[in-house]
């Protein structure tokens, strides 16, 4: 008997279980239920192999596939999503309860770009010596922060007290 050529690399014709499939050939249309071992021979008949998509099905449902070319355009299509996808990251802002105005203001600007450019802030906030004693200046800084942010940014971590420093996070809406 004369066989066609087959194509070398991965074949997963050999992996089918049951004896009857239904098989949709190269170009999507359905070629009806037929036995496992003629839909292998049509299949590297046209240089392609059998690959079971639907095994649950009754009967198993199965495509001509070129392995290596669905590979490739899987693989290409990864690469591409992870190429376009933005990473979001954590920026910090330190501030101290007693800062001025302008300092504050220079800060609140730095957020903002954060925010704009989509990533969380983390607003940290450092007591020293007997700044310890006057904590609700620290939370109503924090507030301060959160009132100004309103409109772009939500809340992710509220103010808490870690030692000697407050810590708030803040995301992009």
């Amino acid at each position: 008997m004369n066989t066609p050529p087959v194509k070398s690399g991965p074949r997963f014709d050999n992996f089918i279980q049951s004896d009857k499939v239904r098989v949709i050939d190269d170009q999507g249309e359905n070629l009806g239920v037929m036995f496992t071992r003629e839909a292998i021979e049509q299949a590297a008949a046209v240089g392609l192999n059998l690959v079971e998509v639907s095994p649950n099905a009754d009967p198993p449902v199965c495509k001509f596939l070129d392995v290596g070319k669905h590979r490739y355009d899987a693989q290409k299509k990864a690469n591409l999503a992870r190429k376009t996808q933005k990473t979001q990251d954590i920026k910090e802002v330190k501030m101290r309860p007693n800062i001025d105005t302008h300092d504050y203001d220079v800060k609140m600007r730095n957020v903002v770009k954060f925010i704009e450019n989509g990533d969380k802030v983390k607003v940290t906030l450092r007591f020293r010596g007997r700044e310890m004693a006057h904590q609700n200046l620290g939370m109503d800084l924090l507030k301060r922060v959160q009132d100004d942010t309103t409109e772009i940014a939500k809340v992710e971590a509220f103010p808490r007290l870690e030692g000697r420093q407050m810590l708030m996070v803040i995301s992009p809406k």
